[in-house]
């Protein structure tokens, strides 16, 4: 199955699953409905447009730097700095999310966050897809009160 009509594209790495926004609707959903507060949360800097990609961390076990760097580089690939050598990219944990009150849709502020600089770099290979065990898998708890 692949990812066709949930609001993420979805990518293994490393053992980690990490899933990317659609769009800026589709990014609210899985920013604020799909991830958990300890999952981990990432965008492009400086404002720029782009999908928020988020890695799943059910166990709460450190991410480990590799994972978060190619996370990152799928966050720049995925937004309008893609063409650029190195993009910035923040990350940060799902709770230090919030969505200030009347925002348009995929716009987020962060409490606290972190950098990176990488290179933009595509997903690849179908490995990368939900496979058919997938089709019956929830997309995980839903979040409350945000």
């Amino acid at each position: 199955m692949s990812s066709k009509g949930r609001p993420y594209r979805r990518v293994i790495v490393d053992g980690f699953e990490i899933l990317i926004g659609r769009g800026a609707q589709e990014n609210d959903a899985l920013s604020f409905g799909v991830a958990a507060a300890t999952d981990s949360w990432l965008h492009v800097a400086g404002g720029t447009p782009g999908s928020h990609v988020v890695i799943r961390n059910p166990d709460r076990i450190p991410v480990p730097k590799a994972v978060v760097e190619r996370a990152a580089s799928h966050a720049a690939w995925f937004s309008k700095a893609k063409n650029a050598a190195w993009v910035e990219v923040h990350y940060c944990q799902v709770a230090d999310l919030r969505k200030p009150r009347g925002a348009p849709a995929g716009l987020v502020q962060l409490k606290r966050y972190q950098s990176v600089r990488v290179r933009p770099t595509a997903p690849e290979g179908p490995a990368e897809e939900p496979g058919e065990d997938d089709a019956e898998a929830p997309p995980g708890p839903p979040r409350r009160g945000r």
